[in-house]
């Protein structure tokens, strides 16, 4: 289950940030999930709640936005036909993805002391 490799390389980039801000505690992380990445975002809840344990994520939440594929025709910019094929036949051309196989960090709220 490659969710497991995820979350430990999502723990180590939240881990850098922390570092690189100074932080003292990890209140939540947004991740975004596309539809095709090839994640199951479930799968994915269960790694984070596995491994966070004595890292600086122990205490976060992690919240999952799944992003639904969405494609369109690179030469005129309009979205194929719903269950149709991945085609633009007026412009005879394949359509191409634009949203829906990203893993993104999206957002991460630190708990960052005041400096005086």
């Amino acid at each position: 289950m490659h969710e497991y490799s995820i979350v430990s390389s999502l723990i180590d980039r939240v881990e850098a940030e922390v570092k690189k801000n100074g932080a003292t505690s990890v209140g939540s992380l947004t991740v975004q999930i596309g539809e095709i990445s090839g994640v199951d975002s479930r799968l994915l809840a269960i790694a984070f709640d596995t491994f966070r344990e004595r890292t600086c994520c122990a205490n976060a939440e992690l919240k999952i936005e799944n992003v639904p594929a969405t494609w369109k025709c690179p030469k005129c910019g309009t979205p194929p036909v719903a269950g149709g094929p991945l085609r633009c036949f007026p412009c005879n051309q394949p359509a191409e993805l634009v949203a829906g196989d990203e893993i993104i960090l999206a957002h991460l709220e630190l708990e960052v002391p005041d400096h005086v």
